[in-house]
């Protein structure tokens, strides 16, 4: 599917709700590279801390931005006067100030009202761009939440002088139509700029994510390998090729760097990245089949859904139980060692043998050995 070309704004949350995965905790010289690795990729925006947190994280986010990045740097923080004046003199560009929009939430959290929570959204949002701050409005829960209220909240933060709102699925039960009929609602009641913020509870967060890119959402957060909070939340990866390749979504992110970014992420979070994990996994380029080997051969696009070269990957030609004939040819190739067809048979054998005992596939010595056995 291909729509209307337009550009999708990038709004990374690795070093906000990335950390707020359990157990995960960066240190300054850590978030410092992951900051300047996305902005090397040239991610627009990051949401770089919460400073209620305390002192420490206001100094570490003060020190983010006095490497003075290209992206836009944003925080995070409840939709409380204390909270918003924890966040001044930090030097960043905009605040999103959070509060719940789900009945469960108002009710059995806040103890409140809905009329409570448009209240602090006026008044909260009114004294933060006095003090001349940019506002985004949270809306927490929004998933479980009555859509007309969603409005009344958009309308509230608009009037009050907030210039977006972020649709929060915070407990990752949302799936792509109902995201595309909310975020189209929401786009037909209001011009402010909306933001998606998808978590993976589903297994849905890139799908829901480019739903709302479809239906008119203008920023999407993500994370580098879907960090986040439980499952995780969209990952950036996913969705930077997907709107590109399913839609034609510009997003001005270059991601041919991004295996080192991925692995800084995956050390400085201590949370390994799965083989099979989509475009980052060490085996989702790698190719056994001898159907898939030889077509891949013949022209990449035969078993080629997305060119790993995009993420700076490439195809990897793996021997093994399933391997035919031209995957042993071309195995033998690369080392230097040109085997015939029947060659390539007898070898197959022992490759098949060999992997079956050790499960993995043999190495260059190994090879050789099998050739000399010939």
């Amino acid at each position: 599917m291909k729509t209307q070309t337009r550009t999708i704004i990038i709004d990374d949350t690795t070093l906000r709700d990335g950390e707020q995965s359990a157990g995960v905790a960066f240190s300054l010289d850590e978030k410092l590279a992951i900051a300047t690795q996305l902005a090397g990729l040239g991610v627009p925006e990051l949401e770089i801390g919460i400073p209620a947190m305390g002192s420490v994280e206001r100094e570490e986010i003060k020190a983010i931005a006095a490497l003075g990045l290209p992206p836009k740097l944003l925080v995070w923080s409840r939709m409380r006067r204390d909270d918003l004046h924890a966040c001044l003199g930090l030097n960043v560009d905009k605040v999103d100030l959070s509060i719940s929009a789900s009945d469960q939430h108002i009710q059995h959290k806040l103890r409140q009202s809905r009329q409570w929570v448009l209240n602090a959204i006026t008044s909260c949002v009114q004294e933060a761009r006095s003090l001349g701050m940019e506002v985004c409005v949270g809306m927490e829960d929004a998933s479980r939440a009555d859509v007309d209220f969603l409005i009344r909240m958009a309308e509230t933060a608009q009037l009050a002088g907030a210039s977006r709102i972020r649709f929060a699925d915070t407990v990752g039960i949302m799936e792509p139509f109902g995201v595309f009929e909310t975020i189209k609602k929401l786009r037909a009641a209001t011009d402010l700029e909306i933001e998606m913020h998808a978590h993976d509870d589903l297994g849905l967060a890139t799908a829901n994510t480019l739903a709302a890119a479809v239906a008119g959402a203008t920023h999407v957060n993500t994370t580098v390998n879907g960090l986040g909070e439980r499952a995780g939340n969209a990952a950036l990866e996913e969705v930077v090729v997907g709107l590109k390749q399913l839609y034609g979504f510009e997003t001005g992110v270059n991601l041919h760097n991004l295996p080192d970014l991925s692995e800084q992420v995956a050390r400085a979070s201590g949370d390994a990245i799965g083989s099979r994990k989509s475009l980052i996994g060490k085996s989702v380029f790698s190719h056994e089949a001898g159907i898939h080997v030889d077509g891949l051969l013949k022209d990449p696009n035969n078993y080629q859904g997305v060119d790993p070269a995009i993420v700076g990957r490439s195809h990897q030609l793996i021997l093994g139980k399933h391997s035919g004939t031209q995957g042993v040819i071309h195995a033998y190739r690369q080392i230097g060692i040109a085997v015939s067809r029947i060659q390539a048979q007898a070898l197959l054998t022992q490759v098949r043998r060999f992997v079956s005992d050790t499960k993995r596939s043999p190495k260059t010595e190994e090879l050789n050995l099998f050739h000399q056995n010939l």
